[in-house]
């Protein structure tokens, strides 16, 4: 039995725009399974349905078509279950401003039940740096350590489905290294992980699988060793001062000063190199990489026939 399964789900919203009765399609037919004890990846653009497909599976959203599971049970006729077994950390700072962060956990603990379990948020206050705060009123949090609340509040019942939506958006390198080493041992415990990020290093340094979503369809879904291995090739990478001309420019992926061409070998290199010398211009910093799910991601999001993208889940 699947952890969470996502069988056609098309999600469409009226329109504003054009025809009277039109309709905003969010989400068209996307279907995968995430196995017990994955650390699974939800990529995309904003706008390509990640958020929505992730208030479905939380009973935030009715889909238009199609079903949702959690742990086989329906996160619309069974509600109950399918929340109890699941833990959202979700993208936007939503806290109460009248209780202290212990105060938070027990009531939020409470919602499903539960009762002196103070051992448990313990060990959840310490384990994401929260423990010097505990007493702390949540208006006085910065927005890093509220989104450590947020984790916890997720954890407090101790859910097997972890579902992470943007965790580390806006926050310091401490609170995500933090966070990653307490969700990585509660992933090696049997927890399920689906972490939606825009942080694509962290997706290929955690996830063992991942879907990409573009325009709501499934355009990707496989093992990130499968789809890291899509990207065959070289990185070359340097910095410039000056504009690129635009037939180079058209083949680069720049990033303020830094320009990065898809290479095969030493010879594309060097052509590489040439031309920007001929342009005129001096390229510093040089240094070629191998290719990463950065690379993967942006072919994938660039491609003209999202069909022919899609990968079967092994």
């Amino acid at each position: 039995m699947a952890a969470i399964s996502f069988r056609s789900v098309t999600k469409r919203y009226p329109s504003s725009r054009g025809p009277q009765g039109s309709s905003l399609l969010a989400l068209d037919r996307v279907g995968f399974d995430v196995e017990p004890g994955e650390f699974f990846g939800l990529l995309g653009p904003n706008g390509a349905g990640k958020t929505t497909l992730i208030s479905i599976l939380a009973g935030l959203t009715r889909a238009t078509e199609g079903q949702v599971c959690v742990q086989g049970h329906d996160v619309q006729t069974d509600y109950a279950q399918a929340r109890r077994a699941l833990g959202v950390v979700p993208q936007e700072l939503v806290f109460d401003p009248f209780f202290s962060v212990r105060e938070a956990l027990r009531f939020q603990s409470g919602y499903f039940g539960i009762r002196h379990n103070d051992d448990w948020i313990d060990e959840l206050l310490h384990s994401l740096g929260l423990a010097d705060k505990a007493q702390a009123n949540m208006r006085q949090l910065s927005g890093g350590m509220k989104r450590r609340v947020l984790v916890a509040q997720a954890l407090v019942h101790k859910p097997p489905v972890i579902v992470l939506d943007e965790p580390t958006a806006g926050v310091d390198v401490e609170l995500r290294q933090t966070l990653w080493q307490f969700i990585a041992r509660l992933n090696r415990e049997g927890h399920t992980v689906l972490l939606t990020t825009h942080y694509l290093e962290e997706a290929e340094a955690l996830c063992g699988r991942i879907a990409m979503l573009k325009a709501g369809r499934l355009i990707a879904l496989d093992r990130t060793t499968a789809l890291l291995k899509t990207a065959s090739g070289n990185v070359l990478r340097f910095k410039l001062d000056g504009a690129l001309p635009p037939e180079l420019a058209a083949r680069a992926r720049i990033t303020g000063r830094i320009v990065q061409f898809p290479v095969q070998d030493a010879l594309e290199i060097e052509r590489c190199l040439a031309a920007v010398r001929q342009a005129g211009l001096v390229a510093q910093d040089i240094e070629v990489r191998k290719a990463d799910l950065e690379d993967v991601f942006l072919a994938l999001m660039g491609a003209e026939s999202v069909g022919a993208a899609v990968a079967a889940a092994p």
